[in-house]
């Protein structure tokens, strides 16, 4: 399929410094809080059309993470235990290079959700938004990972599969509430199937989870697909981002993408994948020979985590690269992943993440003539 947007970005951004602090302050109301995030965001929307994009986000800036709307809408979680992870390419001085704990905790009851995950920002969206929505989710496959901890967690969930099971139905109805309500592209951030092209991660999905890599990833595949069972596909892009990792400008898993490639790109019933490929962690083009005709692929090709701004010849030679493997016209350009998939954000300044997204769009409109 041609690709609907060629210029794409994954979807956060990086917070001003005062809704930083304003969200870490426990003298500021809820209500001047979300005053503060309801002005940022029209804020970024604005941005995003003077740069020339066609999809909008609100740059998760009502999020503490990507993943904490999940955290959010659900009881069962226990924030006083957490599962630390070692970072790679931290620079000196950036504390999550120590490891950061899951931002909810780990599961120690049946999970029980309370609310809806997105509505509160779909709302302002759709009132606001000057073009087309994409809403990001995580996939169901983020929190056994991050969240069910030996030792505390069988009380609630015999195994991490049945952990993993049960919030399919809470990441099922979500999609097909966001769908019911016009929005037009509905991402899933997906950073778990790094695992799988990692042989550290491997080893820990074989030794600490207890289960053989091979099944596990079969297993995320049915589980990423029955979230996305029975939802109308008319007008709506469901899409698939597989990055390795970002928090703090560092990143946790290596390699490139073709140990899982051809079941990824063959067996998950989305109709894009965002995949990155700003640096040789990343590894070659050759795995997006597995990619069907029918689905279209953004290239992750600027970096979020630098600041030095690529160079638009070397893109587009590298687009072109790309495209021995996928028609051009199935392809798209983006950053590899969110500026700020936590609050914190990356390491580098607001206005090199804008002339980062300029540049997104204007290596687009000299490829493909549009944005």
């Amino acid at each position: 399929m041609a690709s609907p947007y060629r210029a794409d970005h994954v979807g956060s951004l990086l917070r001003p410094s005062d809704l930083l602090e304003a969200r870490t302050d426990p003298n500021v109301t809820r209500q001047r809080l979300t005053a503060m995030e309801d002005r940022y965001i029209l804020g970024v929307l604005k941005r995003q059309k003077d740069a020339g994009f066609r999809i909008f986000t609100d740059g998760e800036l009502r999020r503490t993470g990507f993943m904490s709307d999940f955290y959010d809408s659900v009881e069962g979680l226990d924030p006083q235990h957490e599962l630390a992870r070692t970072w790679k390419g931290a620079p000196v001085g950036v504390s999550a290079a120590k490891g950061v704990g899951a931002p909810g905790g780990a599961v120690v009851a049946k999970l029980r959700q309370t609310k809806r995950l997105t509505k509160h920002e779909v709302d302002f969206l759709k009132e606001h938004a000057p073009g087309d929505i994409k809403i990001t989710l995580p996939t169901a496959n983020q929190f056994p990972a991050i969240a069910y901890k030996k030792g505390v967690s069988e009380r609630a969930y015999p195994t991490y599969s049945e952990f993993l099971w049960d919030i399919v139905p809470i990441m099922r109805a979500e999609i097909r509430a966001l769908v019911q309500e016009g929005i037009k592209y509905i991402q899933i951030d997906a950073p778990r199937y790094s695992y799988y092209i990692d042989p550290k991660w491997r080893q820990f999905v074989h030794d600490e989870m207890g289960v053989d890599p091979e099944a596990a990833l079969d297993e995320a595949i049915r589980v990423d697909n029955a979230c996305l069972e029975g939802v109308k596909r008319d007008g709506v892009t469901l899409a698939m981002h597989l990055c390795r990792g970002n928090n703090r400008s560092q990143w946790y898993a290596e390699g490139g993408y073709d140990p899982i490639a051809e079941r990824i790109f063959t067996q998950l019933n989305v109709d894009l994948f965002l995949l990155e490929y700003e640096s040789e962690r990343a590894g070659t083009f050759e795995a997006l020979r597995f990619v069907p005709r029918s689905k279209a692929v953004v290239l992750g090709l600027v970096s979020s985590k630098v600041p030095k701004l690529e160079s638009q010849d070397l893109l587009i030679r590298r687009i072109e690269e790309a495209s021995r493997f996928v028609p051009i016209e199935n392809l798209a350009v983006s950053p590899q992943c969110g500026f700020a998939s936590t609050m914190e954000g990356n390491l580098l300044s607001e206005e090199d993440q804008w002339r980062k997204l300029e540049l997104v769009v204007d290596t687009a409109r000299k490829v493909w003539k549009e944005a």
